[in-house]
């Protein structure tokens, strides 16, 4: 009789790393979904669609709990939008560019800038290996460096949208007074308004107009991207909310393995001899950095992307 009652540990202790899973699961096809609008339109318009669907959903789910929103104060809450909206624009030129597999790897190295920047920031000096961590991820960025203005600087810009990560993140750390809901939903408006911007400064080409117009895929394509978003958003922070935030933080890691089947699958993509062992110097320091980061910091990772 006591049979069937043993196995509910079990599943309760797995719930988490599920969770995680479905998550890493739906950012591998936002990213995939992203790099496919990209063959029809500008990077500005797939991250503007993202954050204006974020933006709804916290708007909403903020109403629901009847949680109050915030604009003004305190002024880390822009550090943090600010910031994150530097993100959302490198990590989406990067998602166009590159093989998504490649441009998740990058953009997911921002544990290892968080233990970087918090010596400036929060004033905790990094230990022997974090600076080890640094050096293996530089040489796979190197590695990663791909010929081409577009890949090369999508290649950078992975890169430089992992640190502006770091940075939103360690002021997400410093937020915990408000509802999450709230920070995404000021995260997501600034994000939006930045883009807006960027479109007025450099119009949108007559092709993605047109595009938009006589390819109904196209906008299909830029909703789904913002839902998978969500989606992977809201079981990321469920599996925070269910496990110990570092150890979950690792099977995050496994939505580079799911792009790689993706891009093979849909683009007969065959990794360079030098993409495996960069990405490797890339994800094994990343993963390191997530276990051994210290209790507190990790549960601010819940709400990263």
């Amino acid at each position: 009789m006591s049979a069937p009652h043993a196995a509910v540990p079990t599943v309760n202790c797995m719930r988490p790393y599920l969770l995680m899973l479905g998550g890493a699961v739906s950012f591998a096809v936002m990213g995939t979904l992203a790099h496919a609008a990209g063959k029809y339109c500008e990077w500005q318009l797939i991250a503007i669609a993202r954050s204006l669907v974020a933006m709804l959903l916290a708007l909403a789910l903020t109403r629901l709990h009847g949680a109050q929103l915030v604009f003004c104060r305190p002024r880390v809450l822009w550090l943090r939008s600010l910031a994150g909206s530097a993100s959302v624009m490198c990590n989406f030129f990067a998602l166009s560019q590159l093989h998504v597999a490649d441009a998740l790897t990058l953009i997911n190295m921002f544990p290892v800038w968080i233990a970087v920047l918090s010596w400036p920031m929060l004033g905790k000096v990094p230990s022997r290996d974090v600076w080890l961590s640094v050096g293996c991820c530089m040489t796979g960025v190197v590695l990663m460096y791909q010929p081409g203005v577009s890949a090369g600087i999508g290649t950078l810009l992975g890169f430089t949208g992992s640190i502006t990560s770091a940075i939103a993140l360690i002021g997400l750390h410093r937020l915990r007074g408000i509802d999450p809901n709230a920070i995404v939903a000021h995260f997501s408006a600034v994000s939006v308004l930045t883009l807006i911007g960027v479109i007025i400064v450099s119009p949108l080409s007559d092709r993605t107009l047109t595009m938009l117009i006589h390819k109904p895929m196209l906008p299909a394509l830029l909703v789904a991207t913002g839902v998978f978003a969500g989606i992977g958003q809201l079981l990321l922070t469920r599996a925070f909310a269910a496990g110990a935030p570092a150890r979950v933080s690792v099977v995050s890691l496994s939505q580079v393995v799911f792009a790689m089947g993706f891009d093979y699958f849909l683009w007969q993509r065959e990794l360079e001899w030098q993409m495996l062992p960069a990405m490797l110097l890339i994800l094994a320091p990343t993963a390191w950095m997530i276990l051994r980061r210290p209790r507190g910091t990790g549960q601010a990772a819940s709400s990263a992307t």
